[in-house]
């Protein structure tokens, strides 16, 4: 599945941008919640700081494109874009984004850490609780790290019951990628949640993403929906 959000600064003209996305092959929704499996557009104007704030706290994949003048607005879809183009350039865009992701044959799995606290994420194809594991955050000289340091690491996978659990995760996931392939479902998300989302969770996506992007076949991604 391939998102692009498409940003204008006004909403004029903004519906003859969506317009060349949708005769290249995308579907138009109107929000975050309608989106499917299969490739989407979605339109926001003004800058669209909230959507694309929300986008990524869901753990969700887009390509941002801003067409026209500047939005003048901070973490807006100007700033943040991923290609910026004037009217005449959007039909030869929409068309190459819609090759690429036509094109994509190798499944791409999201290792994602997420805290409970902040809510489940909505797109988990996988959704695994680690709140069994014991916590560094009441080890005092952890609290105030993260999954990326490499004490909470070690204190995360020195416990038998993460290595059982990642085993178990791994081995599903890639008896399990090819099987969603043949569905037309390429992108995959596993979810690992722990309290706060800032160091279990951390430290299993990471592990993941490493083991996968060893075994090959597939392209890996690990997102930190919480991490301070």
């Amino acid at each position: 599945m391939t998102l692009v959000i498409v940003g204008r600064a006004t909403p004029e003209k903004l519906d003859d941008a969506l317009a060349a996305f949708e005769g290249a092959g995308f579907r138009r929704v109107d929000g975050l919640d309608a989106l499917e499996d299969g490739d989407s557009v979605l339109g926001v104007s003004g800058g669209g700081v909230e959507l694309l704030r929300e986008a990524d706290r869901r753990g969700i994949k887009y390509v941002l494109v801003h067409e026209g003048e500047d939005d003048h607005q901070k973490g807006g879809s100007y700033e943040r874009a991923h290609h910026r183009i004037e009217p005449s350039q959007r039909i030869d865009l929409a068309a190459r984004l819609r090759a690429s992701a036509r094109a994509r044959e190798r499944p791409l799995i999201t290792c994602l850490a997420f805290g409970y606290k902040n809510g489940t994420p909505d797109d988990a194809t996988l959704l695994i609780d680690a709140r069994f594991l014991d916590n560094p955050y009441w080890v005092p000289e952890l609290k105030e790290l993260s999954g990326h340091d490499p004490a909470v690491v070690d204190f995360v996978l020195n416990q038998p019951a993460a290595k059982r659990l990642l085993d178990g995760v791994e081995l599903m996931v890639r008896d399990m990628a090819p099987l969603y392939a043949e569905k037309g479902r390429t992108n995959l998300v596993v979810a690992f949640g722990c309290t706060g989302g800032q160091h279990r969770s951390v430290v299993l996506a990471a592990e993941l993403a490493r083991r996968l992007k060893q075994a090959g076949g597939m392209d890996v991604a690990l997102a930190t929906r919480d991490l301070d």
